[in-house]
């Protein structure tokens, strides 16, 4: 069983050589599967009442959202880039509201709307 510090390391330096090469859509599927990993976790916090850890797990999950927003090419992307830019911000808010009502069923909600956007996203990788 690896530590905990090894596996972060390890787990930090497979992102980096993942991201280092990788197309901006496979670089936004990365940074999705990393949002709904840290997801879960913050459900089982929020489930658990671990306060403190649900927080930072939320603002982690806000900071990849607003990565991909900031992300977002709005000179070319027309209505689909305002759509998904409209749906980060939501799911955002979401989050915000979840931490504060404690309520795993609206980081679900978060889940749904992002595994719809990931499908969304591997459409465009297949016809890339």
């Amino acid at each position: 069983m690896m530590n905990q510090d090894a596996y972060s390391s390890y787990h930090s330096v497979n992102l980096d050589a993942q991201t280092a090469r990788a197309t901006p859509v496979e670089l936004v599927l990365v940074l999705t599967d990393g949002l709904l990993e840290e997801l879960a976790r913050a459900r089982a916090h929020i489930v658990a009442r671990r306060y403190e850890l649900k927080a930072a797990s939320l603002n982690k999950c806000t900071q990849i959202i607003n990565g991909m927003a900031s992300s977002l090419d709005f000179d070319h992307g027309g209505e689909v880039v305002v759509n998904l830019s409209r749906l980060y911000d939501y799911c955002a808010a979401r989050l915000y509201r979840a931490g504060i009502d404690m309520n795993p069923d609206i980081i679900d909600e978060v889940v749904t709307l992002q595994t719809t956007i990931k499908q969304g996203w591997l459409g465009v990788q297949a016809n890339g």
